[in-house]
């Protein structure tokens, strides 16, 4: 029998079921969340609640938002010709991070995985094409990971987009900036000397 009381197990294993956060994680926070005042637990409650509740996805570009629209497909600036495709919303965040893309971006919410069943049709690769159809774009950037399923995704892609005359983009990859060399695989040693520049 478990030596913990009910209640922190049971916060404790809806805790775990986050990302990132493992059994010792979960009941070092559950066992926090018990020793706060009961207010700032409804705080917290209610934040994440209503949070949630707010949250759609764009019309446009499927990112997360807290109306129709998100933000940056809102934003005239924005819409210069370019559209960055991305995994999920966490890669909008991050490029957002580096405050030196201004153009639009396109969430597909995952990548072709025909181990998993992951098809064309399960992710917003139609969406994306009937963008390219409607709007003036110019360019559009591939930003999925650069793993065996990114890198189909963005083959697949940018072979739909090659009849449209569109010119299609792929991020660079390659070593990190402080790292070694000498801890470096193979395959990203490759797309750096692929992806090498003039200086």
């Amino acid at each position: 029998m478990s030596s913990q009381i009910e209640p922190i197990e049971t916060m404790a294993a809806e805790l775990h079921r986050l990302p990132g956060i493992g059994v010792k994680t979960a009941q070092r926070l559950a066992y926090f969340v018990a020793s706060m005042p009961l207010e700032e637990v409804r705080s917290l409650s209610v934040a994440l609640w209503e949070g949630r509740k707010a949250i759609h996805f764009c019309s446009v570009c499927g990112n997360y938002s807290a109306g129709d629209t998100c933000s940056v497909c809102a934003d005239p600036a924005r819409h210069n010709g370019q559209v960055c495709v991305v995994r999920d919303p966490r890669d909008v965040a991050a490029i957002e991070r580096t405050h030196e893309y201004h153009g639009l971006y396109h969430v597909l919410h995952g990548t072709l995985s025909p181990m998993e069943g992951i098809g064309p049709d399960d992710i917003h690769i139609r969406e994306l094409m009937a963008r390219a159809g409607s709007e003036t774009i110019s360019e559009v950037i591939l930003a999925t990971n650069p793993d065996v399923e990114g890198e189909a995704t963005a083959s697949y892609i940018a072979r739909l987009l090659k009849p449209m005359n569109i010119r299609c983009t792929r991020i660079a990859h390659g070593v990190p900036v402080g790292g070694d060399l000498e801890y470096t695989d193979e395959v990203t040693l490759l797309k750096a000397l692929e992806g090498r520049r003039e200086i």
